[in-house]
């Protein structure tokens, strides 16, 4: 554990079985860690896949938690979920039940084998901007440098990425 609580940033994504359901599961389980706090979810985004494109759409949305856990220790606990939800690792950037990728740690610079924060696709990918837009203060869109990237994503929201309204 860290000696202080900070804010996380998690991209959630599912292309495989009842995706909406995968999600809402996901946020559930994180909501119910130890010393984790759900504040924030985004709207989910229906979007094409990146990558291998010969696979299913994937529903995705993007959460605030407030932890204290070292962001290690939370990859370890987002891992079990992702597998507790049926994850297999069985081809690089292919159709999955669950991703959970940590996007943003408070301040932290993280460049360790396993985690690197700030996510390092992040910034090209608008089905992770644009939900973290949606859920990220004036302030914090500034910190991060998103508010600045958001308009290469501008046309994306007609065709590669619709948003959910629930």
């Amino acid at each position: 554990m860290t000696d202080c609580k900070y804010a996380a940033f998690l991209s959630l994504g599912s292309n495989m079985g009842d995706k909406e359901e995968n999600i809402s599961q996901a946020i559930l389980r994180i909501s119910q860690l130890e010393s984790v706090e759900l504040v924030a979810k985004s709207s989910f985004y229906e979007t094409s896949p990146v990558g291998f494109i010969q696979q299913p759409c994937f529903i995705n949305c993007v959460i605030k938690v407030l932890t204290v856990l070292d962001p290690l220790a939370l990859l370890v606990r987002l891992q079990e979920i992702e597998n507790e939800l049926g994850r297999k690792r069985l081809e690089y950037w292919g159709a999955r039940t669950m991703d959970i990728d940590i996007l943003l740690c408070g301040d932290k610079l993280i460049r360790e084998p396993r985690l690197k924060v700030p996510h390092p696709l992040m910034f090209e990918r608008g089905f992770v901007m644009l939900p973290l837009a949606e859920i990220m203060d004036s302030d914090e869109r500034m910190r991060y440098g998103v508010e600045g990237e958001l308009a290469k994503f501008e046309d994306l929201t007609e065709g590669d990425i619709k948003k959910i309204e629930k």
